[in-house]
């Protein structure tokens, strides 16, 4: 759903961003640069831009619907770029993240960037939001132009991508992410059920001890919080989830749960919402936020 522009050439995009050599290592194991049980159209062959093995995310039915929607980072590493590209290429915000043993993620088009150049990031660390920021002229509708790269020279070091050990279907294919959700047997559709439920937001707690997942179903206008947890899987612990509509009662859903706690739901038409969770000692409480 990208509109189609005559890129400026990509040879000339990468320059000064590319690095000489061969990778020193095995791939690390990607994910999608989403939120857990998110589904994502990846698209290969829509663009006259790409050259290889780039990929263009999407999963909104027009235009704009994707914009300003949570990307994480596919694995953990350390942040090398996090600017606007200006007129430099048709990036426009751009996070490069170094994995080591010479493999690379590139996340372009960023409406905003959430690190820094030299922070440190882990596999499921926010990184920024979707957006169509460009070089100035060069229109485009809102998506995440996500690249995997080795030392070399542009085009070839451009690799297939793979997301939770599994090439990518190239040149098309749906893919729900498992960012940030693996080794615990629900995922967050599992707890917030319904087929309009879309993972619009996600906190991970600190240690590593789970994640927070906020749903959104756009025709009943119903959030849903979801915890799921990383550690002690299987083994009853104190784990939390709630949900609070500005104007009304916090709901709570807490206990000794062996895997996840939640549903917790309530209608948000038009209001902002906190929202949050616990597994153990590691908890995370957001703002009042998306009030749209």
């Amino acid at each position: 759903m990208r509109i189609k522009s005559l890129a400026l050439a990509f040879a000339t995009a990468v320059a000064g961003l590319a690095v000489t050599a061969s990778p020193a290592s095995a791939e690390p194991k990607f994910q999608l640069p989403f939120p857990c049980g998110q589904t994502w159209n990846g698209d290969n062959d829509n663009s006259s831009a790409h050259r290889a093995h780039e990929i263009d995310f999407n999963r909104g039915s027009t235009g704009g619907a994707d914009e300003g929607d949570t990307v994480l980072a596919a694995a953990g590493g350390t942040v090398t770029i996090s600017s606007h590209q200006g007129s430099t290429n048709n990036f426009g915000n751009l996070v490069k993240i170094d994995h080591g043993g010479g493999w690379y993620t590139y996340y372009a088009h960023l409406r905003v960037r959430s690190v820094s150049e030299g922070q440190q990031v882990e596999q499921g660390q926010k990184i920024g939001e979707v957006g169509h920021t460009s070089a100035p002229g060069n229109n485009i509708t809102a998506h995440l132009h996500y690249e995997v790269r080795v030392n070399g020279t542009w085009p070839g070091n451009i690799r297939p991508a793979y997301f939770d050990g599994v090439r990518f279907g190239y040149p098309n294919q749906n893919v729900t992410s498992r960012n940030s959700c693996e080794g615990n047997p629900y995922g967050v559709t599992d707890v917030c059920k319904g087929a309009g439920y879309k993972v619009i937001d996600t906190a991970q707690l600190p240690g590593s001890a789970g994640s927070v997942h906020l749903l959104y179903d756009a025709s009943t206008r119903r959030n849903c919080v979801a915890t799921l947890k990383k550690t002690s899987l299987g083994t009853a612990g104190p784990t939390s989830a709630y949900l609070e509509v500005q104007g009304s009662a916090r709901q709570t859903d807490q206990g000794d749960y062996t895997f996840y706690a939640g549903p917790v739901s309530a209608v948000a038409d038009a209001k902002c919402v906190k929202w949050g969770g616990s597994v153990g000692d590691a908890k995370y409480d957001s703002e009042f936020e998306h009030c749209d």
